[in-house]
This record gives structure tokens, C-alpha cells and sequence, in this order.
């Protein structure tokens, strides 16, 4: 006779490395705690943000629309006035086309031998790749002061580095106050931030260009493309979505590097045929003693900043490749 065991009420079959399904409010419970405790990580920086970033672009716009010296308590609300006022600001216009001009020649100049240099490096044998690497790099580690002083001594009408060269080839009739001549000095101001931005995004670029297969170079050098063909048909349009982001970035750190160093260099002389928008701003606001129509032209740096990111993002824009 055969006895069976019937197993107690509420015990179930379980298969071997399996376990049981977690109950759904469990799962919820848990991606609300999770939800609670990114918050509390958040919270801070987002504190941090609001107070040092966001409460003061708020405070910029609203004294934009104030007449104020900056050291009153007297506030006299104008209105747009002070926006009229900079469109008959002569000096302001010449500020504005200043760091427009400094826009396209630094872009155009860092971005195109940046790339031409990481292609050469990337692409190339070259013996001391790495010592190169280091050494345009080294300007980006050193502060921008120090390379504004480092610049002014270069550009030193009688002791600079360019003058005594000048004069030991005898090339004296080169010779320029770099920085006192008003034709010159915009360049002058340029080629000190090309030197600036160069090497860092060099290696940026030398990044990317690695990640392309050498199968995709192999297979055109055996259909007759050369170093040159090869550049323009695969590297950049494979690295092309580090160049947008990279030119974004530039264009927005060129602003504020160009105050920087004309601010040190030349306080926008002679005569302010070197201000730049932020330098000019900084006069009106803080020398001037008209806070609230320097802060109408940070606003103009805002919106302008803001559009040129817009145009060079939505011009830029094309469809990813893969490969």
C-alpha cells in the first residue's frame, strides 16, 4: 500500500535558479526611493546653480532697464533707454565689430590648424609625435595672465622677441608697436588667442581622428585617394560631430578669453581701438560709474553669444555617419 504526501497549503513548485517574482509595490517603492535620493544629490548643485548662475543673469536683465551708478541706492527705471543709447555709442559699435572680427579669424585660424595638425600627427609618422603633442599643448595648462604677459614682453616695441628679430634680419622696416598701433593691435590680441587654444584642441581632434577604422584609409589608398582626398572623405565627415561641438564651445570660451586678455594687454587701447564687448562693459559698469547701461550691453553679449551657438549649431547640422 502506497501513501501520498500532499504538500502543504500555499507551498508551490519551484524550478531549480529561480526565484520568486518581487511583488509590484516592492518595485515601486524602490524607484521612488531611488527617485528621492538623486534628488537629495542634485539638490546642492542645483542651489549652487540657481544662486551663482541663474539669480545673477535674472539681476543683469533687470538692471538693464535702470539708470544706476552702481554705488547709489537710487534707482531710476528707463526702460529700454539704455538699449537705444547703444545703437548711437560709436565706441560700442567698434567694440561690437572688434569681437566679431575676433570671432571669425580666431575660429577660422585655431579650428583649421588644429585640425590640419591632429591630421598630421594622426596620419603621419613622425618621430617625437608625443614631445610635439606636449609642447603646443603647454599653452593651454598656463594661465591666460600669464600669457598676456607673456605676449606683452613678446610684443615689447624695443626689447620685444618679433622687434629684435625684425631688427637682427635687418628687417627694420617691419618693425611695429604691436600693441600701440591701431591697425595692428586687433591682430596682436588674435594671434596670442589662436596660441592660447591651439594645442588643446589639437588633441581634441588627434582623439577623434584615432577612433576611425584604418581599414576605411587602407581601402581608398587602394582606389588612388591620396593624403589630401582622405581628409576631406573620411576623416572630417567621421569626426564631424566632434567639430560641431567643439566650434560651439570655442566660439562661447572666445568671448570671455578675448576680455581676459585684452583687459591685461592693452585695456583697450590706444585710444579703445582693442575693446572687445565684456571690456567695454567692464569700463561702462565699473569705471564709468553706469552700472545700468553696462549691463545692457551684457545683455547684447548674451543675446549675441546665444545666437551665434544657435546659427553655427543649426548650420552645421547633418546626418550621423556609420560605419
Amino acid at each position: 500500500m502506497t501513501s501520498t504526501v500532499t504538500p502543504p497549503l500555499g507551498d508551490t513548485e519551484r524550478k531549480p535558479g529561480r526565484t520568486p517574482a518581487a511583488a509590484p509595490g516592492a518595485a515601486t517603492r524602490r524607484k521612488r526611493g531611488d527617485g528621492r535620493f538623486v534628488a537629495v544629490c542634485l539638490l546642492p548643485a542645483l542651489a549652487l546653480f540657481a544662486l551663482f548662475m541663474i539669480w545673477p543673469t535674472l539681476s543683469v536683465f533687470r538692471m538693464s532697464l535702470y539708470s544706476w551708478s552702481g554705488f547709489s541706492a537710487q534707482e531710476r527705471f528707463v526702460g529700454l533707454d539704455n538699449f537705444a543709447k547703444l545703437l548711437d555709442d560709436q565706441q560700442f559699435l567698434r567694440s561690437f565689430q572688434n569681437t566679431v572680427a575676433l570671432l571669425v579669424i580666431v575660429t577660422v585660424v585655431t579650428m583649421g590648424l588644429g585640425l590640419a595638425l591632429a591630421a598630421v600627427m594622426t596620419r603621419q609618422k613622425l618621430r617625437g609625435r608625443n614631445l610635439y603633442r606636449f609642447v603646443l599643448y603647454i599653452p593651454n595648462v598656463l594661465s591666460v595672465v600669464v600669457i598676456a604677459a607673456i605676449f606683452s614682453a613678446v610684443y615689447d616695441q624695443e626689447n620685444g622677441l618679433i622687434n629684435g628679430t625684425l631688427r637682427l634680419l635687418s628687417l627694420d622696416g617691419l618693425q611695429q608697436v604691436w600693441l600701440g598701433d591701431q591697425s595692428v593691435v586687433i591682430y596682436s590680441v588674435a594671434f596670442a588667442m589662436v596660441w592660447q587654444a591651439l594645442g588643446y584642441y589639437m588633441v581634441i581632434y588627434m582623439a577623434s581622428m584615432a577612433s576611425v577604422p584604418e581599414e576605411l584609409y587602407e581601402a581608398s589608398a587602394l582606389d588612388g585617394a591620396g593624403a589630401g582626398r582622405q581628409f576631406f572623405t573620411i576623416t572630417l565627415p567621421l569626426i564631424w560631430e566632434t567639430l560641431r561641438t567643439t566650434l560651439t564651445f570655442f566660439i562661447l570660451s572666445a568671448v570671455n578669453l578675448s576680455f581676459v586678455l585684452v583687459r591685461a594687454m592693452t585695456g583697450g587701447g590706444p585710444d579703445g581701438s582693442s575693446d572687445v564687448l565684456l571690456s567695454y562693459m567692464y569700463q561702462q559698469a565699473y569705471t564709468n560709474s553706469s552700472y545700468g547701461y553696462g549691463m545692457a550691453i551684457g545683455v547684447v553679449v548674451f543675446a549675441f553669444s546665444f545666437l551665434v551657438s544657435l546659427l553655427v549649431s543649426r548650420a552645421t547640422r547633418r546626418p550621423p555617419l556609420q560605419y
